[in-house]
């Protein structure tokens, strides 16, 4: 009996302990509860009410402002401007077509940009907004705004659109954006939501382009409360998104527009570089286009006359073009005979007017011959016969890796579309690429810059920046990212025999500066600024006829090369005129004036041409259509 009692006192204990977990257990959940409760219906209960309130909070996107652009003076180049738009969001409009029914009796809405609209609202997702209307007036959106319970899932918005104050000045520099697009999409491995929103507007060539990411910004994001027909009510929250960096371009805008004037009514092109710092101070390409017409959608009409155009107004020559550089060539390969030790000063060949290699008649350009000729004079006089000879001793494999060390056949890293690469080519490249093998008649014609050979104005100029210096200069094309300066690369000796540079510059010099030079008629007066150069004919065709008896797009190419001033070189200029015919008559003369400008920063004085030219370059100097810099200056603060 005592045991069973002992026994029933010990379990009444057990149960008592468990009945006080589980109570306590029960009380702590109830109390969570309730915490939990208070906290959703007393301190959430805002937040909550209109969650539940048919989904009225929304979370948009708010797209950054896009960096700026400017020159290297702070002459805004690309800027933003406000706009108005109409947006409409299909899971909130309801009845799309009844809803876009009401919005053209209220404001007007181009068929077109609606047709586009009404199809990207079917394919994007149906929480995306969508611009129905661009360029609207204010107008229009006061009408839209006050009728907003009529319009569901209708938006009044002001955004920022592109401005490009220089118009087609710097169109192949600094490009154009446009609305983005699904070949965009599927060109660029890029996941920012920012590029969902139709419309948006993305770098589609130049510095827009390939500095897109940075110029773009990060998005931002706002929430904000709706009702049930779909108007905003308020503004719950924003968080700002981060705008796009703001770019410096190493290019004067004053003398980019200089250039782009004197190269006008031509199919031409011309660069200008810093030979100490390599800066690129101008890039022109002509004909040009206004790339405002493209941030919004240029007209078909518009678009197939820059088409069209048999002087391609759309590529950008200075950097994408690719020409034999014909006799400017000469240089690299006087530099690699005098590095090879194959001919000195002092040597001498005799010019006939030909020669003969291969059972082959190779010709100079003047079919008489110039006798006997030395380095110097060979620079001087442009003749072909001497650096036939010099490609027979030194051959093509020195001859291209000379070119090499002077930029042809190497992209350098500009943020700019199609930079092109150019050709130094060798006998391994033609047996890949042409499926032959190298002959001497090759070796003949890339010594005087024809055959396989091939480079752009800007490794043109670049060549002259390098020979000028002997240093390997690097083309800079961004000055600043957000105010601070990027470094300068390069600059190095290119490692050259100092005595060989200094008898190439002065056959440069002997072309422009002594009587019977090929450029002479284009001299510049005045020691403090003279210019060194070089003629250049890229032919175009096998043709045996004058450039005047063929039509236009059958005529040589004019070339030429310099660098100013001659005893302490700061800039380098290459000018190419596509089917100018010879250099020193189409491609010199606008050299010397581009020098000109850039040395003395504007119009220079009369008294720096010869007497002969001086009423024609006055008169020349009156009609070139150049923008008034203070009024740049001034739309620049403004912006």
């Amino acid at each position: 009996m005592k045991r069973a009692a002992k026994d029933s006192a010990k379990s009444q204990r057990h149960i008592t302990r468990r009945a006080l977990f589980l109570g306590a257990s029960q009380l702590a959940f109830i109390g969570a509860l309730g915490a939990r409760m208070q906290y959703l219906q007393l301190d959430q209960a805002d937040q909550y009410r209109l969650l539940a309130d048919e989904n009225r909070i929304n979370i948009r996107l708010l797209p950054p402002a896009r960096g700026l652009i400017y020159d290297r003076n702070g002459i805004a180049l690309a800027t933003n401007k406000p706009v108005y738009r109409i947006t409409i969001v299909r899971e909130d409009a309801g009845d799309v077509n009844q809803v876009v029914a009401r919005l053209q009796a209220l404001a007007p809405i181009d068929p077109e940009g609606l047709a586009r609209a009404l199809d990207e609202l079917k394919r994007r997702s149906p929480f995306v907004p969508v611009t129905i209307a661009d360029n609207v007036t204010w107008d229009d959106i006061a009408e839209v705004a006050v009728n907003a319970p009529a319009l569901p899932g209708v938006t009044p918005e002001v955004g920022l659109t592109r401005q490009y104050p220089m118009a087609d000045d710097f169109a192949h520099i600094v490009g154009y954006v446009g609305a983005v697009n699904e070949a965009d999409l599927n060109r660029v491995d890029d996941r920012d939501p920012l590029l969902q929103i139709p419309r948006f507007q993305i770098g589609k060539i130049g510095v827009e382009a390939k500095l897109e990411k940075a110029l773009r910004g990060k998005a931002g994001t706002k929430r904000i409360e709706v009702n049930a027909v779909g108007r905003v009510m308020r503004e719950l929250s924003r968080e700002e998104g981060v705008a796009g960096v703001n770019l410096q371009l190493t290019i004067d805008s004053g003398l980019q527009n200089y250039v782009q004037a004197r190269l006008a009514g031509e199919s031409a092109a011309a660069v200008v570089i810093d030979v100490a710092t390599g800066d690129l101070l101008a890039i022109g390409s002509t004909p040009a286009f206004d790339p405002n017409k493209f941030v919004n959608g240029i007209s078909q009409a518009d678009y197939t006359a820059l088409l069209e155009n048999k002087y391609r107004p759309l590529p950008n020559k200075a950097m994408q073009g690719i020409y034999p550089p014909g006799s400017t060539f000469k240089m690299i390969t006087a530099l690699a005979a005098l590095e090879a030790g194959v001919v000195t000063s002092e040597d001498t060949v005799k010019c006939k007017g030909h020669v003969e290699v291969g059972g082959r008649r190779f010709h100079c350009w003047k079919r008489a011959g110039h006798g006997n000729m030395n380095l110097l004079n060979s620079l001087k006089n442009s003749c072909d016969v001497f650096y036939y000879e010099m490609a027979q001793r030194v051959g093509i494999e020195k001859i291209s890796a000379m070119a090499r060390r002077f930029g042809f056949g190497t992209k350098f890293d500009i943020p700019m579309s199609s930079v092109a690469k150019g050709l130094a080519p060798t006998k391994a490249w033609k047996r890949e690429n042409r499926g032959a093998d190298w002959v001497i008649g090759d070796s003949l014609n890339a010594s005087i810059g024809q055959g396989f050979v091939l480079s752009s104005p800007m490794q043109q100029a670049l060549m002259t920046a390098r020979i000028a210096t002997g240093k390997a200069v690097i083309p800079r094309l961004i000055k600043s990212v957000n105010g601070i300066e990027v470094p300068l690369e390069g600059g190095e000796e290119i490692g050259l025999n100092e005595n060989h540079l200094r008898l190439v510059r002065k056959g440069m010099f002997a072309v422009s500066n002594v009587r019977g030079g090929t450029a002479f008629r284009s001299r510049i007066l005045g020691d403090d600024y003279r210019m060194a150069g070089k003629t250049g004919t890229s032919q175009v065709g096998n043709k045996v006829v004058r450039n005047s008896d063929v039509a236009w797009e059958k005529r040589d190419h004019a070339l030429f090369v310099s660098f100013a001033p001659y005893d302490n070189p700061r800039i380098a200029v290459s000018v190419i005129v596509e089917h100018g015919g010879g250099g020193s008559k189409a491609a010199a003369p606008i050299a010397r004036d581009i020098v000109l400008q850039a040395l003395y920063k504007g119009l220079p004085p009369l008294t720096a041409y010869p007497k002969a030219d001086r009423w024609r370059i006055q008169k020349e100097q009156r009609a070139l259509p150049l923008r008034d810099p203070d009024a740049a200056r001034t739309k620049s603060d403004k912006a």
